[in-house]
């Protein structure tokens, strides 16, 4: 591919990532990094959007501050646990082979994005002891992938928080997340040059989208947007790891394509269970409650 052509794409990725970001609170890296992974190296893609997710998750806090003393004592454990798992991360980022490191992005991003997109929610009643274990894991993603969204998402809509609430509590994890791989990276001197030309048609792209999404949320149902978005995602990994089998020689073209397809499906049926199914729930649901609410009214009229 054509560097400038590259540099198109990822702009036009930057942009749908950081709209989703400023709509969601969450989701610039797990939308950005699978498509920008078919054509940009790990080790040179992940120090790149740990610069311009500093920006992000500084936006986030600042439009959040209000209900951060709400969320720190909730945070602080898997505040804890990211240094260890931040420091393995890096690691592996600038030892492991890139073909595997890719493989093990892709094969982890794709089941928390599905669940996601099926829209889990059942409460953690352990919360402080899954936190530390959490927060360690969430480092080594994102260490590696600067992903964490949609763990550190599952973690906190499953604990029912509200709105601000749940983005102070994202951005305060983010945040810091960001500027400790941001250390570990320079002292393993993964920035460089070309980090900056991967930033230069990102940035803008993300101070066009951020707003965007902000603006847009506000007239869109912020949990169908969602769906749509994890779904988008999930079909962009499952060909993301079918096109990484194939150059790792784990299956032929063929089943990993398959595998691809069948990724497809399952998101077919989630969608099909939220936007068929569910709004079907929801509307004989209000039908009743419309009707029980009649029955002490008709009583009351029946001579």
């Amino acid at each position: 591919m054509a560097f400038d052509l590259g540099q198109g794409v990822l702009f036009l990725v930057a942009m749908l990532a950081a709209t989703a970001n400023g709509a969601l609170g969450y989701g610039f890296s797990s939308l950005t990094v699978p498509i920008a992974l078919l054509f940009v190296p790990q080790k040179l893609l992940s120090p790149a959007l740990v610069l311009v997710e500093l920006v992000i998750n500084s936006w986030v806090v600042v439009n959040n501050r209000g209900s951060l003393v709400v969320v720190r004592r909730r945070a602080l454990p898997i505040l804890l646990g990211l240094v260890p798992g931040i420091l393995v991360g890096s690691f592996l980022l600038n030892s492991a082979n890139p073909g595997w490191l890719k493989f093990g992005t892709y094969l982890v991003l794709l089941p928390l994005i599905l669940l996601q997109a099926a829209g889990i929610r059942r409460p953690i009643h352990a919360e402080r002891a899954a936190s530390l274990p959490l927060g360690a894991g969430v480092g080594v993603l994102y260490a590696t992938t600067t992903i964490s969204g949609p763990p550190l998402a599952l973690m906190f809509n499953n604990q029912g928080l509200r709105k601000e609430e749940f983005r102070a509590a994202l951005g305060t994890v983010r945040i810091v997340e960001t500027t400790l791989t941001a250390v570990a990276y320079t002292c393993l001197g993964l920035f460089n040059v070309r980090t900056f030309n991967v930033v230069v048609p990102i940035a803008p792209a993300v101070m066009l989208g951020l707003p965007l999404g902000s603006y847009l949320i506000r007239y869109v149902n912020s949990e169908t947007f969602r769906r749509v978005c994890m779904s988008f995602d999930a079909w962009i990994v499952g060909f993301g790891l079918a096109r990484t089998i194939i150059e790792l020689k784990l299956l032929a073209p063929a089943a990993a394509y398959g595998l691809w397809g069948f990724v497809i499906l399952v998101d077919f049926g989630l969608l099909y269970q939220y936007f068929v199914v569910g709004r079907f729930r929801t509307s004989v649901a209000t039908q009743l409650g419309e009707s029980a609410a009649e029955i002490p009214a008709r009583r009351a009229a029946a001579p």
